[in-house]
């Protein structure tokens, strides 16, 4: 199975670089998680193959998440805790995946590279 993993950040709340980098970890490892052993097995064994995609806003955020979990894909919505740049609990980054590539394709693969 190949599998993939797609990290799809926020463009409109102006994450500087490290903000944005630590947030896309969190995404990254949050759905990892979410996956089952199989799968997470699979991703590793394959080189992690991953992308980090934008979206224009929170709703397109939830809007992906809802496809990711009627498709049945590991996922993870990711709030930021608001240490530093961000309000508490403001939405930053949506992790999907790892999965099957073709599946992962089906929820994120309009979306443009970050």
């Amino acid at each position: 199975m190949d599998t993939k993993q797609a990290i799809v950040a926020r463009t409109d709340i102006g994450m500087g670089t490290g903000k944005l980098a630590a947030q896309v970890a969190h995404a990254s490892l949050s759905a990892y998680e979410d996956a089952d052993e199989r799968t997470r097995k699979a991703w590793k064994g394959s080189g992690q193959k991953k992308v980090v995609l934008k979206a224009s806003s929170e709703s397109g955020i939830f809007e992906l998440a809802d496809r990711a979990e009627r498709e049945g894909l590991a996922h993870a919505v990711i709030r930021d805790a608001g240490h530093t740049q961000l309000d508490p609990g403001t939405v930053t980054c949506l992790g999907v995946g790892p999965g099957p590539e073709e599946t992962v394709d089906r929820v994120t693969g309009d979306l443009p590279l970050y």
